[in-house]
């Protein structure tokens, strides 16, 4: 009897596991298989819809097929040679100079590192810059204002060549073309004490004009830069003077300026003698006593400059500042006129 009980025993599980076997073989059957008779099916979850693109979130965002990435890090690295700037303001005029600056790391420099009879970029990497805020003169040639290559044509026999040229995009002197000068200097090596690094600096300044230098290694190039200056105040002078024509003071600051630099006398006179009549006062009556003393006229000096002391007496402690000197050249023009 107990061997009975075990037999269906064992036999009821072996038929429960039959059934399950059937259903699962019936879930799996691809379609249009006959199935094997089941019990009846539990009702299917609804499938969700595949989410949209909108849906993904922004941290995991998925990147175009065969699309590289644009952006390569770039370690902080000091350069071999230095950017370097310089600037110097002479009269009206500004000149800058934009270089790389190498240095000589026990290399020999000239007609070596810097072949003899090649054109150099003045410097390293891109092109070094010149720019002149206004019409410069080199060697007496007129310049344009604006921004230019410079460059250094080293002979080894004869006096090199400091080059402005038109095209200011290449890379050092490549594609350098000799037609887009815009002007030669020719220039004679100094000697100099030893300099490491590359150096463009500025001596020699005036109103006038300025020295611009580079020095490297043991040696210096010197391009001496002038402007017309005078003429390019005068030329400002006048526009200002026609829009403020009855103004005595901008009358006899332009009177004062060509009196300073001993130029155009008449013109001098007739801007300070139009000052005179808008405003009697001791600065006018001092620049035309200085302005006549310049034409040797000290009996006519002297009383326009007896008439300044006496009215600076009146005015303000600024003017007062100035007697002294005034004195001091009164009693030279009379020693002169007497």
């Amino acid at each position: 009897m107990h061997s009975i009980r075990l037999m269906v025993t064992r036999l009821g599980i072996g038929l429960c596991l039959c059934g399950w076997a059937t259903f699962a073989q019936a879930q799996t059957q691809p379609a249009g298989t006959p199935a094997t008779p089941a019990p009846a099916a539990t009702p299917a979850l609804p499938t969700p819809a595949p989410a949209s693109s909108a849906s993904v979130p922004p941290s995991s965002p998925t990147a175009p097929t065969g699309t590289a990435s644009t952006s390569t890090p770039q370690l902080p690295l000091p350069q071999a040679s230095p950017r370097a700037v310089v600037s110097q303001t002479f009269g009206l005029t500004e000149a800058t100079v934009e270089y790389h600056a190498p240095a000589v790391r026990g290399r020999n420099v000239w007609g070596t590192l810097v072949p003899f009879e090649q054109v150099w970029r003045a410097g390293a990497n891109e092109n070094t810059l010149i720019r002149f805020s206004t019409p410069v003169l080199l060697r007496e040639q007129l310049v344009p204002a604006g921004q230019y290559s410079f460059y250094v044509l080293p002979h080894q026999d004869r006096d090199w060549e400091l080059i402005l040229n038109r095209v200011t995009t290449h890379w050092g002197s490549e594609g350098y073309d000799q037609r887009d000068d815009i002007i030669r200097v020719p220039v004679m090596p100094e000697t100099a004490p030893f300099h490491e690094n590359l150096l463009y600096w500025f001596s020699d300044v005036k109103t006038t004009g300025a020295h611009l230098n580079l020095t490297w290694e043991k040696r210096t190039l010197i391009l001496p830069i002038e402007t017309e200056v005078h003429k390019q105040v005068l030329a400002g002078i006048e526009q200002v003077l026609q829009q403020q024509p009855n103004d005595w003071q901008l009358l006899a600051q332009a009177a004062d300026y060509l009196v300073q630099n001993n130029i155009q006398p008449e013109r001098a006179l007739n801007w300070i003698n139009e000052s005179l009549k808008l405003q009697d006062a001791a600065t006018n009556n001092w620049i035309k006593a200085r302005l006549l003393a310049q034409q040797q006229d000290f009996g006519t000096a002297i009383v326009y400059a007896r008439k300044a002391i006496k009215l600076g007496d009146k005015e303000d402690t600024a003017f007062k500042s100035q007697l002294p000197n005034m004195r001091i050249a009164l009693t030279e023009w009379q020693a002169k006129a007497y």
